[in-house]
């Protein structure tokens, strides 16, 4: 069954110069096995015919996906045309831990971080940081700073690689506020100006379903001082297990009015298409409020990211569609 958006529902493109125009990334995840790696490949050169600015790659909690981690940004680096961030934690790693990590990245070329805390390991119920390691993100972002600081100072070339390719930081922000920690957004708020007078760069957001959580995260950061750039995470909802399950890892509940909108589609294709303009909804949302663009968790899919940047006329980066297209 296929099913055609309609013309006259269609939102207006967004007419903008290249220079202005939203920016669209991507996150991505080392693959399990075999299989996933073949399928990530296929998704990797389908995103990248989109022109995203950037793609994340994520950084398993204490670390676990370390080296595959490594593997991906090295082949995303080596192999294709985009620029890769690599998520960084320092949870339950000592300081000298950290810093080898911070050298193994930037010896492979890596120029772009996210940086985050990070979540103790799953079940461990009496878990302590470690002695010798670091509290926060914002303690992360100094020491990638002081990092690439010794490098240059060491190496003439590697202070004109630092002109050349300037280190990025980014890091995360939470519109309900971070649920690992039990903060509220006010607490984030106060998180984001640390990590901001740390030497963060910008911020992309975790998942949310409504665009004043959004808008009313960036309204408080900015009169607390916060001046970086936050960029918007957003989850196609095109799946209503996903939805559930990402829900209790964050702590953000999928709205029941979204997940019944979802439900009324037995039609597999149907539904993709309703989540997808959902989707696009949200998008159209926090872009009219001032968003800078946005970053699509993909779980590794392309089909959903690629759907709504078309229905959201984002597709293809510097050239806008005009026609909507079949999300069959």
């Amino acid at each position: 069954m296929t099913t055609t958006v309609a013309r006259d529902e269609a939102p207006a493109p967004r007419r903008t110069a290249p220079a202005d125009r939203p920016t669209v990334s991507f996150e991505l995840f080392p693959p399990r096995d075999e299989a996933g790696a073949d399928r990530l490949v296929a998704t990797i050169r389908a995103l990248e015919a989109a022109r995203p600015d950037f793609v994340s790659v994520t950084y398993g909690a204490s670390g676990r996906t370390r080296q595959t981690t490594r593997r991906l940004v090295a082949q995303i680096l080596n192999t294709t045309a985009l620029t890769p961030i690599a998520h960084l934690t320092c949870v339950d790693a000592s300081r000298a831990e950290t810093v080898a990590i911070i050298e193994e990245f930037l010896d492979e070329g890596v120029r772009s971080f996210l940086a985050l805390r990070g979540d103790p390991p799953a079940g461990v119920t009496d878990w302590q940081p470690h002695p010798d390691g670091l509290h926060t993100a914002a303690d992360l972002v100094t020491l990638l700073r002081e990092v690439e600081a010794a490098r240059c100072a060491h190496s003439q070339a590697q202070v004109v690689r630092g002109l050349v390719k300037p280190l990025s930081v980014a890091v995360a922000a939470f519109p309900r506020g971070n649920h690992a920690t039990g903060g509220t957004r006010a607490n984030d708020v106060a998180a984001l100006l640390a990590k901001q007078q740390a030497g963060a760069d910008f911020a992309i957001t975790q998942v949310f379903w409504d665009a004043p959580s959004y808008l009313a995260l960036v309204g408080e950061a900015r009169a607390a001082g916060v001046t970086i750039p936050i960029i918007p995470g957003i989850l196609p909802a095109t799946d209503p297990a996903r939805l559930v399950r990402v829900g209790r890892l964050t702590g953000v509940t999928p709205p029941e009015q979204l997940l019944a909108r979802l439900a009324a589609h037995e039609d597999a294709t149907t539904r993709h298409s309703a989540g997808v303009r959902a989707t696009a909804d949200l998008v159209n949302a926090v872009l009219d409020g001032g968003a800078p663009g946005i970053h699509i968790y993909t779980f590794n899919q392309h089909r959903a990211a690629l759907d709504l940047l078309d229905l959201t006329h984002l597709g293809g980066a510097f050239a806008p569609r005009t026609e909507p297209k079949d999300l069959a």
